[in-house]
């Protein structure tokens, strides 16, 4: 099944060298958000298939035709539909590591501004959009906000879906 067809800037293999820069002790989140925050460091294209919006409606329960019906008047993506859409790079290049581990997925917030339409060319930039630390009963964990913007091919903003990475600090 697929889902979209991408051309991504970063090749998957070189994930792992430069996804993060080396660890050398701990990190100052004020520094880092103060550095990092609004940098651009991914970009990608994606071309949104008709079944592939239809198959992803499906799998979230939706009934309304508009998402399911391709002959539909007004037929478009799903809300979350580009939440799936990811180029295989998950921090810029020297990046600091922050906290032990590779972290885990804090959840997804996904703002759809516009409507998108099968056969769309959407065009994808990834910045780092925050960084925060909050205090609980299992200590100090950092949250590292990913934002992934799409335009469509007249450069008009139709999704954005943050992305949480949660980290023990």
């Amino acid at each position: 099944m697929v889902l979209y067809s991408a051309s991504v800037t970063f090749a998957p293999q070189e994930f792992e060298r430069n996804c993060m820069a080396e660890s050398s002790g701990s990190v100052n989140i004020a520094e880092v958000r103060a550095e990092w925050i609004g940098v651009e460091f991914d970009w990608a294209e994606f071309i949104i298939d008709k079944d592939a919006m239809v198959q992803w409606a499906l799998a979230c329960g939706e009934t309304d035709e508009r998402f399911i019906d391709p002959s539909h008047s007004d037929f478009q993506a799903h809300p979350s539909f580009t939440t799936h859409c990811m180029s295989g790079r998950l921090f810029p290049k020297n990046f600091p590591q922050i906290g032990g581990g590779f972290g885990i997925d804090g959840g997804k917030t996904v703002t759809a501004h516009l409507p998108i339409r099968a056969g769309s060319k959407l065009t994808a930039v990834t910045t780092i959009a925050d960084i925060f630390d909050k205090t609980g009963r299992s200590g100090t964990m950092v949250f590292i906000v990913q934002r992934m913007e799409f335009k469509d091919e007249n450069g008009a903003l139709v999704s954005t879906v943050d992305w949480k990475m949660i980290k023990k600090a």
